[in-house]
This record gives structure tokens, C-alpha cells and sequence, in this order.
């Protein structure tokens, strides 16, 4: 089982993230990766269950929300996006339907929009 990020390890790699996009540069890669898995996290935990596969390559994955629960191959419900999206989803400074209307969210099956489950309260 993945190591639990602290919420104080979790906030202080969102604000990193937050402080080098407000400078224009790219944010280090650690603090992007922690600021990934903690959100990964706290969906997790706001939406416990083994329906929906959410990906955030190559940082994680997370399997979420009640429902028929899936063991084998390719999850029928799949939500995939960058790190940048993703942040932005959980953080709420982008609403899910101009992300995927932008094309930088890819979802497949029925139970694969988590507009209403976002955003999280980092």
C-alpha cells in the first residue's frame, strides 16, 4: 500500500505548485508528483469504491467511486488527464466541463464524469 501524504506535505507541494505557475516556471518535479498523488487521495477518500479508474500519468492512479467493482483488464469506466488538469480540476481553478470540452480529459463509461465530485478541499 502507497505511504498516506500528510495533509501539511500535501498543501505545502499545491502551494510549490501554485507559486512557480504564478512565476511562470515549471514546477519541480517532486512537488507536481506529491500535489498529484495528494489530490489522487482525497478523491479517494471522498469517493471511496472500485468503479472508476483515474489516472494521472506517470504520477498515479487511483480506483474510486461505489458501484459494480472491477478486478481484471481495463477498468470500464476510465478518467485520464495530465498533472496540470488534473491540479486544476481538484483545486477547482478549471470546472471539469471546459476540460473536457478542451480535450484534455479522456473518459470512457457511464460513471466516468466527476464534475460533481470536484473540486476537492485541499
Amino acid at each position: 500500500m502507497a505511504r498516506k501524504i500528510s495533509t501539511e506535505d500535501g498543501r505545502a507541494a499545491l502551494s510549490a505548485v501554485a507559486g512557480a505557475a504564478d512565476a511562470g516556471a515549471t514546477p519541480a518535479r517532486t512537488d507536481l508528483g506529491t500535489a498529484v498523488r495528494y489530490l489522487l487521495q482525497l478523491l479517494a477518500e471522498k469517493a471511496p469504491g472500485n468503479t472508476v479508474e483515474v489516472r494521472v500519468p506517470p504520477f498515479g492512479a487511483v480506483q474510486v467511486i461505489e458501484g459494480p467493482r472491477h478486478t481484471r483488464g481495463t477498468p470500464p469506466n476510465v478518467v485520464e488527464t495530465d498533472a496540470a488538469t488534473w491540479i486544476a480540476l481538484a483545486t477547482g481553478t478549471e470546472a471539469w466541463a471546459d476540460a473536457a470540452a478542451s480535450g484534455r480529459i479522456l473518459a470512457s463509461g457511464t460513471r466516468a464524469d466527476l464534475a460533481a465530485r470536484l473540486p476537492l478541499r485541499p
